[in-house]
């Protein structure tokens, strides 16, 4: 039976090796690559289709969330398993609204990442021990309930730009990202200005902390 073939991003060179050596060191998996930005996992999955890639959330490039999306494109059969130190039940749906199928948290036993990788691999989703998976349930039907959360009424492409913009980018960055026109970028950007109610980046950045898509610490 061929091993199940995982991409592990993370920029963090001690947690590669680590990874690298847990998966291995298993008769039924193997690592195919490992990358440390955003660039080289699009790139990777793109040439190696692999069937799992293990996904840290904070990559130094490219927003984890928008790396999820990205992955789903350039090679739809690949699995994410996102491995992250965050496990606030804003992030990790985010991160399954997105497109990943499981969600680790590094603190866990790493007996978690291999049952993740494996459940993942055979279509299950998969999420860690130290997630209050029922917080993550709730969360999202109270968001469809009380249509309390602005950041859902953004167009995948304004999530994109708002969280580029958090980020720092400028606009002729996010439009070099995104393959479109910095007037374009410029046009998203009013949108999701006026549709989450504040009137400037700062507005912005408080915003995306309160709704998880940026961590206050990053």
């Amino acid at each position: 039976m061929p091993r199940i073939g995982v991409l592990i991003a993370d920029d963090h060179s001690f947690v590669r090796e680590g990874a690298r050596q847990l998966i291995d060191a298993q008769p039924d998996l193997v690592v195919v690559a490992e990358v440390e930005n955003g660039g080289d996992v699009i790139q990777m999955a793109r040439e190696r289709r692999p069937d799992v890639i293990v996904l840290d959330i904070s990559m130094p490039d490219i927003n984890g969330l928008d790396l999820i999306v990205l992955l789903r494109r350039v090679s739809p059969l690949s699995r994410v398993v996102v491995l992250s130190f965050h496990q606030e039940p804003m992030m990790v749906r985010r991160a399954l609204s997105s497109g990943a199928r499981g969600y680790v948290v590094k603190t866990a036993p790493v007996a978690e990442l291999l049952d993740a990788i494996r459940a993942v691999s055979a279509g299950q989703s998969y999420l860690s021990s130290h997630v209050d998976s029922a917080s993550v349930d709730g969360w999202d039907q109270k968001a469809g309930d009380e249509q309390s959360q602005p950041y859902d009424l953004l167009t995948e492409r304004e999530q994109q730009v708002f969280r580029l913009v958090v980020q720092g980018r400028t606009s002729q960055q996010v439009g070099d990202l995104l393959c479109i026109s910095s007037r374009t970028v410029e046009k998203h950007r009013a949108a999701v200005l006026h549709k989450l109610g504040v009137k400037d980046t700062v507005g912005l950045i408080r915003c995306a902390v309160k709704l998880g898509v940026l961590l206050a610490d990053e």
